[in-house]
């Protein structure tokens, strides 16, 4: 695919996303739902199609996760689909009146959200999100440019081309949906360029990716960075919650970026906790790797070394710290953590509002797992991921956080003394 090609994508986008910005709510939510009919009928091809690409993973020695990731069986299309429908019952992100007021004069003046206008999404692995960032950008009135990984490069033409059908018979541009259709860097590369026509990227994908995308590029970048979440079990945790707790946000799906990596307990009840943890992590096969305290509570796992306390496992590994105080996990999380999610247990409010106020996260857990940390459980239906930005936007990412706003002044001939 050479650069003409990728900029007559963006330049059709570009003009798309004029004509998106003045589509009704009506129309956007009935696009949504024929979006979510049309994959319903191309259901046995994308299922046939995403096998093929999932055995050829396999084949060329991809992980045991990345395969999981890309696999689409019958759980996983029906949560696609219903996504497109919750999202399309979302309030309206749009034309909202953000604030306002009469100047002195007699001017009304107001504050109002518009779309954002041409959407990048830069993407690994996960089909589901071929399907989540269309329905986002739909519902906000952005046009979307989809580049997902090569190794699903069918799978998502196929729900791309059956998205773009639904969404023009409801009269929606043909170009309010595309995807590029080559695998290659070359694509993506061209695409970093098109600052003139996109206005916003949004990759998805390991940290190596989102690195790349945005020192590449003069175009916003919203990233999505490493989820090292952590979880703190203080003091006076009730045992059965915080074993609960803690396997639920590591054990519930391990590949997912808000599945939990370093587990964090207090000194005060590690002799009572730790053996009840280790329990009910090895009934799940999770590898523990421990500090030195926890070595000597815990006496068949391996050391945790300075890098663990680093990485986004992704797989079936937790290190665990035992900690002197809530300042020093507080202090911990602040240090290693990535800013995604991170959780307390606790039965003391005083302890949850100190780590609440006290911890820099995207979102901060009380009493509550980690993988409760994204759209579809804060009632946000789709999201394109989950921003550890600051600006323009924090934590999920769902229609009302793909708006910004304008200004607008109605007058009757009003001049400036």
């Amino acid at each position: 695919m050479n650069a003409s090609t990728v900029q007559a994508i963006a330049k059709q986008s570009r003009l798309a996303a004029q004509q998106l910005s003045s589509a009704s709510e009506s129309m956007r939510n009935l696009a949504l739902s024929n979006m979510a009919d049309s994959l319903e009928s191309v259901k046995d091809r994308v299922m046939e199609i995403n096998a093929q690409e999932v055995l050829k993973a396999r084949q060329e020695g991809q992980s045991d996760a990345m395969t999981k990731r890309l696999t689409i069986d019958e759980k996983v299309f029906q949560y696609m689909v219903s996504r497109l429908k919750k999202v399309a019952q979302r309030p309206d992100p749009l034309n909202r009146v953000l604030e306002g007021h009469t100047n002195p004069a007699g001017l009304r003046v107001c504050k109002k959200s518009v779309p954002l206008g041409v959407i990048g999404i830069i993407y690994e692995s996960r089909p589901n999100v071929t399907t989540d960032a269309a329905g986002v950008c739909i519902k906000s009135g952005n046009a979307v440019i989809l580049r997902g990984g090569s190794e699903a490069l069918q799978t998502n033409t196929l729900l791309t081309d059956a998205m773009i059908a639904g969404a023009v018979s409801a009269g929606l541009p043909q170009h309010a949906i595309q995807i590029i259709r080559m695998p290659g860097h070359e694509a993506v590369g061209e695409l970093l360029k098109m600052d003139d026509y996109i206005d916003v990227l949004i990759p998805r994908g390991g940290k190596g990716l989102i690195k790349r995308i945005a020192e590449g590029t003069r175009i916003p970048v919203i990233k999505h960075y490493d989820g090292i979440c952590h979880l703190y079990i203080a003091a006076d945790a009730d045992p059965m919650q915080a074993v609960e707790l803690a396997v639920n946000s590591k054990c519930q799906s391990v590949q997912t970026c808000n599945a939990l990596e370093t587990l964090l307990v207090d000194k005060k009840c590690a002799k009572l906790m730790l053996p009840l943890l280790q329990t009910g992590f090895n009934s799940n096969n999770i590898e523990l790797r421990g500090c030195e305290e926890t070595q000597k509570l815990l006496h068949d796992i391996s050391p945790a070394t300075e890098e663990d306390w680093h990485t986004e496992y992704l797989a079936s590994i937790l290190s665990v710290k035992i900690v002197n105080s809530i300042e020093e996990a507080i202090d911990h999380i602040n240090h290693y953590g990535s800013g995604h999610t991170d959780g307390i247990v606790t039965q003391s409010l005083n302890t949850a509002q100190q780590f609440e106020q006290q911890v820099d996260s995207a979102s901060v857990m009380i009493n509550a797992s980690t993988r409760l940390s994204g759209g579809g459980d804060y009632g946000l239906g789709s999201v394109v991921g989950i921003s550890t930005d600051k600006l323009h936007v924090r934590g999920p990412v769902g229609s009302d956080e793909l708006t910004t706003y304008k200004w607008v002044a109605y007058g009757n001939g009003h001049l400036r003394g």
